[in-house]
């Protein structure tokens, strides 16, 4: 059994529901910091990822998807359709709805994001080799399939403030 070398005590046992939490919170804070260069939020990241695979969803469909209130979300798309990274078109199928968009700067934006997420990857799983890497992930999408979590949909989209990095 191993021991604590600064004093000398048997480690503290750790769960794998643990070591999650603290891994996700590093990647979370180190992600964040990353990005911030970019002068976006993970949320901000997060939707612009979104209509990058899916444009022309409504605002209310968004909304549902990220888990948050439709009063939430009007303030934070209002924010990235201020700073130019998306906008706003009436919806051809049901006038009374908004349909989302990336723009061009969102567009080119999420080259940068891109970039980012790859060498955060890297970063984070820098001690796996190429198959435990494809190991890891297939265990962690099972594990969150079997949560109920939405895929490549960050939980935290529920307690969002809106709010710019710089």
């Amino acid at each position: 059994m191993g021991m604590n070398d600064e004093e000398g005590r048997p480690p503290i046992p750790v769960g794998v529901a643990f070591l999650l939490a603290q891994l996700g919170a590093h990647a979370t804070a180190r992600f964040a910091e990353r990005i911030a260069e970019l002068d976006l939020t993970p949320p901000q990241a997060g939707l612009l990822r979104m209509l990058a695979g899916a444009p022309g969803r409504s605002q209310r469909e968004l909304a549902g998807e990220l888990g948050m209130p439709p009063s939430r979300f009007v303030p934070f798309a209002d924010e990235m359709e201020e700073r130019g990274l998306i906008e706003r078109r009436r919806n051809p199928d049901d006038r009374r709805l908004y349909a989302l968009y990336l723009t061009e700067k969102g567009l080119t934006l999420l080259g940068g994001l891109a970039e980012a997420g790859m060498a955060h990857e890297k970063e984070m799983c820098q001690a796996l080799s190429d198959d435990e890497h494809r190991q890891v992930k297939e265990l962690l999408e099972r594990m969150a399939e079997q949560q109920g979590l939405s895929r490549g949909v960050h939980p935290g989209y529920r307690r969002l403030k809106t709010g710019r990095t710089k």
